[in-house]
């Protein structure tokens, strides 16, 4: 018996403001807010005027969030930072840094909270 060979999902390539908040855990007034200060967060608007950001602008925003949250950036800081990044030819490498620094910070929280039910249950 022959199967049709299964094609793979594709490749998710935009994504609306609600997408975006979900996986940063960031309010669409502060996406928003960090458009007006970040130039190069400028998400295209479909036809219908809303917001679709693409992975690369998803990273710039992890990256921000990062610089401003963890490593405690003032917007002109981080601002200033990011120009760095650029002009070293860096910022690609940092805005995956980030990411993954803050997909490892979630993976902590979430094997704590895991711990915390465990600890929970066995009291």
């Amino acid at each position: 018996m022959h199967r049709p060979a299964e094609r793979p999902e594709p490749v998710q390539e935009f994504f609306s403001i609600g997408d975006v908040c979900e996986m940063t855990e960031l309010k669409p007034h502060v996406l928003r807010y960090w458009e007006s200060q970040f130039k190069f967060l400028s998400p295209a608007k479909n036809r219908s005027g809303n917001r679709v950001y693409q992975r690369r602008e998803i990273e710039m925003v992890q990256l921000v969030k990062h610089l401003l949250y963890s490593e405690k950036y003032t917007i002109d800081g981080a601002r200033q930072k990011l120009d760095e990044f650029r002009k070293s030819g860096g910022l690609k490498p940092a805005a995956r840094q980030g990411l993954e620094f803050e997909t490892v910070q979630h993976l902590e929280q979430d094997l704590r909270d895991i711990l915390a039910i465990l600890d929970g249950d066995a009291g």
